[in-house]
């Protein structure tokens, strides 16, 4: 932070009066000081920089989104992709390369970025409007951009959208390399939106939100108190929008896909399409901490409860409709059609960080820690260069036709998901401490070691362990001085304490029976919990050792009863980590497996399966069906359940998060005949 401020003072900015202002009470430790040495993540963000992100450029490349703005720069030629939006897939793919660059620096990869970026310079109009699909052929711009600027930014333009990825991606730049490349591009162009956009002036809820989000990131950088206004205001326009036709088949449809039905102070649930959803709260959040809105606040407050006790998935993921990609009503959780969003994982774990920030409580950060072992990291195959748009609850063979079973893609016409995931990766290990004061902040559990500065004084702290396969976790505390007073809070999860979510959407079948052990210096100590936290103060002394036993047991999983499609159904949970069976470990089908109360769970490390694995084993009744095809029978076989986040890398097949108990109906359907077939082909 100190040489951040310094940095902005040389260039000549008025920085913020940091001590003066108001912000979050916690602040995240920089993932730039974390330094990570563990066998989970570490592969995965090696593979982040050395697969993803040069496999999101070169795609960038081939599909002409990087050729959009070379015509825009000449202005001329015919917009060349299908979505007003693709200009963010350049965007945040260089926010992922930049902070990637902060942590693996890498000469060629510095010069291609610097290469791209006077590309979307050159794109950039002389007032600092940037938006390729009008300015390549001004007289005939997409058809969502409308006539003029900015005329369509509520429903279908992304003008806007656009903006916020490109703030977004230029403070990333500008904090991994000094250079204001990008970032002077940025200014120019967010300049140009406070002079369009404020009281009495245009206003208008922005259709997809983000530009929220990256305005305040400017602030943040510059000091400049108009991009915070703006911000402000682009929160404040919401509630107008007269809906749609309640008669029309699209009635859902109405001000509420874009969370633009009421006030923001006056939302209450979360609505309409998920990731803008996110983005929303995630700058709700910004905006009341930077401004004390107390009602802005207890808004997001109110949403956040919402979310976590009635639309989310057993795996953190959001949205549960396909159609407007958005969350559905109370409990609507469906299992075959889930949508889940890769996207809206993203924007989840932006959301859940900041309402940490707020309040110090360790609820958002378990919610935070299920989207990211589970529905977020998902939808990136193993491979790194595959992705899922949605993440299914299930997937099942039906009636002998063709498969239909989801295969990871490379890319997709509307490549959101990939370069969202490119851009968060990096930045990781910036999510795994936070600091208030005296107290320090454990929140992910991750091997590796940072450096922070409590009371002034210089202390190294040093994780060692193998989560999510093992709950036996080692934090060295080493002040620089002989010691050092502070208080370490050690989150223990929500699963370690019996609670599946911090809500009653799931519960665990039966309490633990295995308490949560604390040692300090190999000596067992009594602690507090606090907000979820075990505090742990003290003067620490150089290599001071604690150590934390979670346990590691295999849970089984409930539903709400309010979750239709769950009812009856278990689904099972060893850590932080959820579970499913697939298609090619369990006999080419997985939808004739039940796991009564009475199965029993062994856990066992694969090191050979899919880059290394805990698997889960039990011996359960599986339904079959006799080869005279008039009776059905159930018999013993071996169960074999994978991680959710590691299904669909070995081909396409049946699979599913929630299992049957018993049986309660069978459905009695006809194969089709091979006409019948035929004709479905």
């Amino acid at each position: 932070m100190k040489n951040s401020l310094l940095l902005l003072l040389g260039l000549g900015w008025a920085a913020p009066a940091l001590g003066q202002q108001l912000d979050y009470p916690i602040q995240a430790v920089p993932f730039t000081q974390v330094k990570l040495t563990d066998s989970f993540w570490l592969p995965r963000l090696k593979t982040n920089t050395d697969v993803t992100i040069p496999a999101s450029f070169a795609r960038c490349e081939s599909t002409n989104r990087v050729k959009n703005f070379e015509m825009a720069a000449a202005r001329q030629g015919k917009f060349a992709t299908t979505f007003p939006f693709d200009d963010t897939d350049i965007y945040k793919t260089i926010e992922g390369a930049s902070y990637s660059l902060s942590v693996y620096p890498d000469a060629k990869l510095a010069a291609y970025v610097d290469e791209l970026i006077k590309k979307v310079g050159a794109a950039q109009e002389p007032d600092g409007y940037l938006y390729t699909a009008r300015t390549i052929d001004p007289a005939h711009p997409h058809p969502w951009a409308g006539p003029e600027r900015w005329s369509k930014e509520r429903e279908l333009s992304h003008e806007l959208y656009n903006a916020g990825h490109l703030y977004e991606a230029a403070v990333a730049h500008y904090q991994a390399t000094g250079k204001k490349t990008l970032l002077n591009i940025a200014l120019k162009n967010a300049d140009l939106v406070c002079a369009v956009f404020g009281p009495g002036k245009r206003s208008v809820a922005p259709g997809h939100e983000i530009v929220e989000m990256g305005l305040v990131k400017l602030y943040r950088v510059t000091g400049q108190a108009k991009y915070l206004t703006t911000a402000k205001f682009f929160l404040d326009a919401r509630g107008h929008y007269p809906g749609y036709d309640p008669k029309s088949p699209d009635s859902w449809k109405n001000g509420s896909y874009w969370q633009d039905d009421k006030p923001v102070a006056a939302q209450s649930e979360a609505e309409g399409h998920a990731v803008r959803a996110e983005y929303l709260y995630s700058a709700m959040a910004d905006v009341a901490a930077l401004t004390g809105d107390k009602q802005l606040l207890a808004a997001v407050d109110t949403i956040w409860h919402n979310m976590v006790a009635k639309k989310l998935y057993v795996t953190g993921g959001t949205g549960a409709v396909p159609g407007g990609e958005r969350f559905g009503a109370n409990y609507e959780l469906p299992n075959t059609t889930a949508y889940n969003e890769t996207c809206a994982s993203v924007a989840d774990v932006y959301w859940q960080q900041r309402m940490f920030q707020l309040h110090g409580d360790s609820k958002y950060v378990d919610v935070l820690e299920k989207v990211l072992y589970n529905g977020l990291i998902s939808g990136v195959g193993l491979d790194g260069k595959s992705f899922f748009y949605s993440n299914a609850m299930q997937i099942k063979n039906s009636l002998g036709f063709p498969q239909t079973e989801p295969a990871r893609a490379g890319w997709f016409e509307c490549s959101c998901c990939p370069t969202n995931l490119a851009r968060l990766m990096p930045a990781l290990p910036g999510y795994v401490y936070a600091q208030r004061g005296k107290s320090v902040y454990a929140n992910l559990f991750v091997s590796g070691t940072t450096t922070l500065m409590v009371n002034k004084q210089p202390v190294q702290l040093t994780q060692q362990n193998n989560y999510p396969w093992q709950g036996d976790l080692k934090f060295t505390v080493t002040p620089k001085a002989a010691a050092a007073d502070f208080d370490l809070l050690v989150r223990i999860p929500g699963w370690a304490r019996g609670e599946a979510v911090p809500s009653n959407l799931y519960t665990f079948a039966q309490p633990t029976a295995t308490p949560v052990v604390i040692k300090v210096n190999g000596k067992a100590v009594e602690y507090q919990v606090q907000n979820g936290y075990a505090v742990l103060g003290r003067k620490w002394r150089r290599h001071d050792v604690v150590e934390v036993s979670l346990p590691m047991e295999v849970r089984r999983v409930h539903a709400n009863p309010l979750v239709k499609d769950d009812l009856g159904k278990v689904a099972l949970q060893r850590g932080p980590v959820v579970y499913c069976a697939e298609w090619v470990d369990n006999n080419g089908k997985t939808s004739n497996l039940l796991v009564p109360a009475t199965a029993t769970f062994t856990a066992s490390y694969q090191p050979a399966l899919l880059n290394g694995v805990e698997t889960l084993t039990a011996t359960v009744p599986v339904v079959s069906l006799g080869a005279d095809g008039t009776s059905v029978s159930t018999a013993p076989r071996t169960l074999v359940a994978i991680p959710y986040y590691a299904w669909a890398n070995r081909g396409r097949g049946e699979m599913t998060v929630w299992f049957p108990e018993k049986l309660t109906d069978l459905d009695l359907l006809s194969q089709p005949t091979t006409a019948a077939t035929t004709a479905q082909k």
